[in-house]
């Protein structure tokens, strides 16, 4: 085994790199928490919908998120996404056809993304953790279809913020059986039984095949609640 002891060459020069760069990234942070919340605070109840960047058109999923945009509009909800293609392009298409509010909160990514054509207002972000504060801040509900680790990171998140009271208790749906089964399974006998979480924990979500059974369930949730919201005719 190494003992050798690991030393910084330069922990001055680190501390002096703080001072210069740090102060300042806290007023581009503060900038862009009261930039974003000025403009969604006046977009009405919305639905936030997760899903992966790469479904095609041509897929199930996509055509199914397309509907639930369409849905949620008819219903009277506006449509929040991260504004860039793939399922988050699908909610917002079916949004803005029905003539609804349809939010994209784009991200700043050296790969992905461009912004999709189909959103009412655009908010772009420089950091993820602000973008993450607006999609739960402003949102009456959760839709999630599948995804990979940004989608993963965003349900387990929300999950996490319902299971420690951090956030209302707003409905969850995970759209697709056959891909969230497999998970879900892991948490009943594993998370479950090694007592890593409450078998109660699993009702902070639901599992649907449809749009419409997704649709369903935020409706019969939000009138128990008693939420008003317009529905257009």
């Amino acid at each position: 085994m190494d003992n050798k002891k690991v030393v910084l060459k330069d922990p001055e020069a680190l501390f002096n790199d703080f001072t210069k760069e740090d102060p300042w990234r806290i007023f581009r942070i503060m900038a862009e928490f009261v930039e974003s919340f000025e403009k969604m605070s006046v977009q009405g109840p919305l639905i936030t919908v997760f899903g992966s960047a790469r479904t095609k058109p041509n897929e199930t999923e996509y055509k199914e998120a397309v509907t639930m945009g369409r849905l949620l509009a008819e219903n009277g909800y506006g449509v929040l996404t991260g504004g860039g293609p793939g399922v988050m392009e699908a909610a917002n298409k079916g949004a803005q056809s029905a003539g609804g509010v349809s939010v994209g909160l784009n991200i700043e990514l050296p790969m992905e993304q461009d912004a999709n054509p189909y959103l009412t207002t655009q908010v772009d972000f420089r950091y993820f953790f602000i973008r993450k504060v607006n999609f739960l801040k402003y949102s009456l509900g959760v839709v999630v279809f599948p995804g990979g680790f940004g989608t993963l990171d965003e349900m387990l998140e929300t999950l996490t913020l319902l299971q420690t009271d951090k956030i209302n208790r707003i409905p969850l749906v995970l759209v697709g059986d056959d891909f969230w089964r497999p998970l879900i399974k892991w948490f009943e006998t594993t998370l479950v039984d090694e007592k890593k979480i409450k078998e109660s924990d699993l009702d902070y979500f639901k599992v649907v095949d449809t749009a419409e059974e997704a649709m369903d369930h935020i409706l019969g949730i939000h009138r128990k609640k008693g939420l008003v919201h317009t529905v257009k005719k």
